[in-house]
């Protein structure tokens, strides 16, 4: 860089942050600004002493060219702008993340004696509105002659900035932690939607700031911060780690010390019954009792709310196959498997005792007992429409609870098990439907993580 008359400075860009390398720079440089929004670069011209563009051509007479553009946006405008690079010519980045820009001047700029200069103003618009003095300033200077790297040092710091000089690794290791979480965040106190109340803490009160702070930048910028810097996905995580922990902190170890409680899929005369009965037979397990929850989904929630100690759920039949209700309600929720059995299933249809075989128009059953019986419900009923009830009627023992007491019509008939015919006194008409004798059906008995 010339070093005898007033250096000149090209900004790619033309946001929020332009204007804030516009108040740093202030009257030192001779300022280009180059971008595609008119509107914007008018506002700036109007506003400060620059000269605006929309053609990169018009940077080549530059010293110095910063870009200033949205991370999702700089591999493409350094590529566009790489054949237009004259020689010495420094280029700065201001990218929030590092590793990444970095790498695409590595990629792209194969001109050595271009000197690159990766930076990060760790600062916005709102936080600079008072002024630099001692606000951070990122620089890896590995790619930027000596004494291209001390004027650009010298100078931040004669703005007032404080100078931090670590790798682009370790910056996307640090910000990982304080800036990529500070607006995840924020982000995520906006999708809680917390607002302000007359009594809250000061603790309270950053809080919302973060969230105004943040949630004033882009999404784009927010997603690009997440995406581009290495090390946030493993943040997240743990973060969510966290979370859980504490979490399951606040809940009860067991809901109730002398009895465990097992909420299960089902109604009372369920399969889901019959298959916990057997489990705590098994275990020898005395004191306990049953809440009865007829969904996966109603388990896996109340599991999770610290409601139940475990949650039993059926899993897969070896004629229906997978029981989607179930793993639709695993994957939304962390659970662990503490057991896993199964029982052999029979299958028998049931009506009420005061309407005739004649005026049965519809069978009802979970999904899965349709699969397991589809060939001997043709080849018996051919003429009956089979139909799944909704929410906790999903749940066979629960739709013939609901049919003995008259809130299903009573030309539907019952596929379920036997003791739904004794609970709400049913008569059988037909048994063992199950297309294969050999019919078992494995349960998962599910626990908090």
């Amino acid at each position: 860089m010339q070093r005898n008359s007033k250096k000149h400075v090209g900004i790619i860009g033309g946001g929020r942050f332009t204007d804030t390398l516009l108040r740093l720079f202030g009257q030192d440089f001779q300022i280009t600004v180059c971008g595609k929004n008119r509107k914007s670069l008018l506002a700036l011209k109007n506003k400060y002493s620059i000269k605006i563009t929309k053609n990169l051509k018009d940077l080549t007479v530059c010293d110095a060219v910063i870009f200033a553009v949205p991370i999702s946006e700089f591999e493409k405008v350094v590529s566009q702008y790489s054949h237009l690079i004259k020689k010495e010519q420094t280029l700065i980045d201001v990218l929030s993340v590092k590793s990444y820009p970095k790498k695409v001047f590595r990629n792209i700029i194969k001109n050595k004696n271009i000197n690159i200069l990766c930076t990060h103003p760790v600062f916005g618009p709102d936080s600079s509105k008072e002024g630099f003095k001692g606000l951070p300033m990122m620089i890896d200077d590995g790619m930027c002659e000596n004494g291209e790297s001390k004027f650009w040092k010298k100078y931040f710091k004669n703005k007032g900035l404080r100078i931090i000089e670590i790798s682009c690794k370790e910056h996307d290791k640090l910000t990982a932690r304080s800036q990529g979480l500070t607006h995840f965040i924020g982000r995520m106190l906006s999708d809680f939607d917390i607002k302000t109340s007359p009594i809250d803490t000061l603790g309270t009160r950053k809080l919302f700031e973060i969230k105004e702070q943040t949630c004033h930048d882009t999404w784009q910028l927010f997603y690009d911060l997440q995406h581009n810097n290495p090390y946030t996905k493993e943040m997240r995580m743990n973060l969510q780690k966290s979370f859980d922990t504490l979490f399951n902190k606040l809940l009860p170890e067991v809901v109730y010390k002398r009895s465990a409680i097992f909420g299960i899929q089902g109604a009372r005369g369920s399969f889901s019954e019959q298959a916990i009965q057997e489990y705590v037979k098994r275990k020898n397990i005395k004191n306990f009792s049953i809440k009865y929850l007829f969904t996966s989904k109603k388990v896996l929630d109340e599991l999770f709310k610290g409601k139940i100690d475990f949650g039993l759920c059926a899993l897969h039949n070896n004629i229906g196959g997978v029981v989607e209700e179930t793993l639709h309600a695993i994957a939304q929720h962390k659970c662990s498997i503490v057991f896993e059995f199964g029982i052999k299933i029979r299958h028998f249809l049931m009506k009420r005792k005061d309407v005739s075989l004649k005026e049965i128009t519809h069978i009802i059953a979970h999904p899965q007992v349709f699969r397991q019986c589809k060939n001997n419900l043709k080849r018996f009923y051919p003429n009956l429409e089979t139909i799944s009830g909704k929410g906790d009627l999903v749940d066979t023992a629960r739709a013939a609870e609901s049919l003995s007491k008259s809130k299903l019509p009573k030309t539907y008939a019952i596929l379920g098990s036997k003791s739904i015919a004794d609970l709400y006194n049913l008569e059988i008409i037909k048994s063992d439907l199950q297309d294969d004798k050999e019919n078992f059906t494995s349960f998962v008995l599910l626990k908090r993580l």
